[in-house]
């Protein structure tokens, strides 16, 4: 008779899953890891640094940790102690310097990620994916006069229903952003959040974009 192979995770298994298991462990501890009520797996906690996710090690016990934003994202960290993992959630979710973060949990592996933001990335690699994408040939032109700009390309750029979203910091949801809509009549229509959209001719846009995220 073959022996059964451990589990080697039951106290997430006894919980029902990896997101249960989070919010039992974040309540024994009295933290808040910002975990919405709607949370299923696979785990994922929208902050004001991105998004973290946590995914499981398959032949092993390990918590791996990972923070997003569009189109990227870096693996942190992993742990085995799911108490020790909900700290450094709550810790990052509370926006705990990462320096702090780095010393507070050994199991954390900021270098690449902190590097990235530093030599700032990934903004540059995000406008060059973007411009030379077939796949929006048709904002190409637009993107190219965006990215021309000084102060322009260094918001980050996302596409989003063939508008151009530019974000002044992709770490932070709550920095400013402004959606780019080209029109067929020589005009634009700008968008910002919980705000009306505004008709912007074309030799006012840059003008009225640099305003928009800088002023």
């Amino acid at each position: 008779m073959e022996a059964r192979e451990e589990d080697p995770y039951p106290d997430v298994t006894a919980a029902g899953g990896l997101v249960q298991a989070l919010r039992e462990e974040a309540a024994r501890r009295g933290r808040d890891i910002g975990l919405p009520s709607w949370a299923t797996d696979p785990l994922a906690v929208d902050t004001t640094r991105g998004y973290l996710s946590v995914d499981l090690a398959p032949e092993e016990r390990l918590f791996r940790l990972r923070v997003h934003i569009p189109d990227f994202g870096w693996d942190i960290g992993s742990t085995d102690d799911l108490g020790t993992l909900v700290e450094a959630i709550a810790a990052w979710w509370e926006g705990v310097p990462y320096d702090e973060l780095a010393a507070r949990f050994g199991f954390l592996d900021l270098d690449g990620f902190t590097g990235a933001l530093a030599a700032g990335e990934p903004t540059a690699t995000q406008w060059a994916g973007l411009l030379s994408s077939a796949y929006y040939r048709g904002q190409r032109d637009l993107l190219r006069r965006l990215h021309a700009d000084g102060a322009l390309r260094n918001a980050f750029p996302t596409m989003s229903h063939r508008a151009v979203r530019l974000q002044v910091d992709p770490m932070h949801r709550e920095s400013r952003q402004v959606l780019v809509y080209e029109r067929r009549d020589g005009h634009y229509e700008v968008v910002r959040a919980g705000a009306a959209p505004t008709e912007v001719p074309d030799d006012a846009l840059i003008a009225h974009l640099r305003a928009a995220l800088y002023e």
